[in-house]
């Protein structure tokens, strides 16, 4: 049986381990893990970005799973390359899924006054950006929050407030939980709901989230 590779991208300030919950089979699926690269400069594009992640799927018509920004990511990548599927899980599929304080930053700029103690410390950014529900556990998931380099995070902040995806790609499935506090459900169109999931799922419901990737895969 020829076994289908699905790459994984880990959402913004996180690594692979936010994976290590998900029971797929290893009979039916390779598994590879992608990780952030550091950007050439501030004004890099997520396009170009994009473009260079690219260089680091090794197999043909792969399938990408993304979780919130690296959600945004893979489907950035998906128009450079030929994939089977795209599956984001707690992310958005085109600016209109964006919540408004990310409209409202993007307009106004202000994420170019965030104070670097904020972009490097991420409990301290999580506190000013996107609200007291992820603070309270910003501690418990530490762990899971691994990339703190100073230039990627402002670049990340940067394209995941300002991303403007027109309308949803196609051949893509959108996972999302009812509870997720980033992205808010009552903005999010054609998705599979997730009750009482929040934006740290892929952590706290990976059996529920493994059943749905695998029943997508397998339709």
């Amino acid at each position: 049986m020829l076994k289908k590779h699905i790459y994984f991208m880990p959402g913004l300030a996180a690594g692979p381990e936010i994976f290590e919950n998900l029971a797929l089979s290893k009979e039916h699926y390779e598994l590879h893990y992608l990780t952030w690269l550091a950007p050439l400069s501030l004004k890099e594009t997520i396009a170009n970005y994009a473009m260079r992640m690219t260089d680091e799927i090794k197999h043909e018509k792969p399938i990408l799973v993304g979780v919130s920004f690296g959600g945004i990511i893979v489907q950035e990548m998906s128009k450079f390359m030929d994939v089977q599927k795209i599956i984001i899980i707690s992310s958005v599929k085109s600016k209109k899924e964006l919540p408004n304080r990310f409209k409202i930053a993007a307009k106004s700029k202000i994420y170019k006054l965030f104070p670097t103690k904020i972009v490097t410390n991420f409990e301290d950014y999580a506190k000013y950006f996107v609200g007291k529900s992820l603070e309270r556990k910003a501690k418990m998931y530490k762990k899971y929050l691994s990339v703190r380099n100073k230039e990627y995070l402002k670049w990340s902040i940067q394209n995941a407030i300002t991303w403007n995806q027109e309308e949803p790609l196609k051949n893509i499935a959108h996972i999302h939980g009812t509870n997720d506090e980033i992205f808010p459900i009552k903005s999010i169109s054609n998705c599979i709901k997730i009750k009482n999931g929040n934006h740290a799922m892929i952590i706290i419901k990976a059996k529920e989230i493994s059943k749905i990737i695998d029943a997508t895969l397998t339709c």
